[in-house]
């Protein structure tokens, strides 16, 4: 959704999920990504990327049929610190030494310090003050 140009042709989108559908106001929401994948596995070998941005769902209590659930999709309440873990550890993993990572945080219904108390990444620096965080990593 914050993409300016989501045909760019150095950026690969994935998304566990491909679905078309109306939502409940009238409008179309289409989620067609590149790579239809799960964040936990990324399918690209090792030190592929010098820059990742991983925008993982935030919300963990949502309708499944809900607008927001069906736009953004939903972490399971019970795995999501896990889910996250590996997440992050799997977009390190893409990385190239030195590369940059960008993650995407609304803390909503769970907040960014049990976010960073979940994982062993340290930030570089990001918006502390807002709802929705952008913080860089940075894979030495």
């Amino acid at each position: 959704m914050f993409w300016f140009d989501r045909e760019n042709e150095n950026t690969v989108f994935m998304d566990k999920r491909e679905f078309e559908d109306t939502l409940c106001d009238g409008r179309s929401l289409k989620v067609s990504p590149d790579i239809v994948a799960d964040f936990r596995q990324i399918p690209f070998p090792d030190e592929s990327f010098y820059l990742v941005v991983f925008d993982p769902p935030h919300l963990v209590r949502a309708g499944e049929n809900s607008w927001i659930a069906k736009k953004y999709g939903k972490l399971n309440s019970e795995s999501w610190k896990n889910d996250i873990e590996q997440g992050f550890n799997e977009c390190m993993r893409v990385l190239k030494s030195n590369g940059t990572l960008i993650f995407k945080w609304n803390e909503e219904q769970i907040k960014l310090k049990d976010i960073l108390a979940t994982i062993k990444y340290k930030p570089l620096f990001g918006n502390k003050r807002a709802k929705t965080h952008w913080l860089v990593f940075m894979k030495l």
